[in-house]
């Protein structure tokens, strides 16, 4: 195995990005053409654009923010040598959260799933953090 294949959930995860800004051009766009923009405050509050509007933005916000720790991580486990088949395994289960939650988040938005997914994306991460932990620990010496 590649270690290099560790960077291929990170390139669905920014993928999944770029999605998401695409799906908010299209729901600013219909809720600008339908008249349901406050123009006065558009630019500078959130709160100018309909609810489905701001699902959408708060998700990409959501994407800044968790998943940069996943983008560090990544790089950490490729330089010291830690990539293993469960170390990309857990990057594609920690992307697969993150797809999941930005589905509710867009979607129904019910707190209580976004929130469970939210935290098997951080346990991931803190698994991921570990195994970081031990082979960077162990390119020491």
């Amino acid at each position: 195995m590649s270690a290099n294949q560790i960077f291929f959930p990170v390139i669905a995860q920014i993928i999944l990005v770029i999605a998401l800004y695409v799906l908010l051009i299209r729901r600013k766009t219909k809720a600008a053409n339908e008249g349901r923009v406050n123009q006065e405050r558009r630019s500078l509050h959130d709160d100018a654009w309909p609810d489905e509007v701001q699902q959408v933005n708060n998700c990409i916000r959501n994407q800044f923010e968790v998943p940069v720790l996943f983008y560090i991580l990544t790089f950490v486990l490729w330089a010291s040598g830690g990539v293993t088949i469960v170390v990309v395994s857990l990057c594609w289960l920690f992307f697969l959260s993150r797809v999941i939650h930005a589905y509710v988040h867009v979607g129904n938005n019910i707190v209580p799933v976004r929130r469970r997914i939210f935290t098997l994306g951080v346990v991931i991460l803190m698994a991921l953090s570990l195994i970081a932990l031990m082979s960077v620990w162990g390119s020491l010496g």
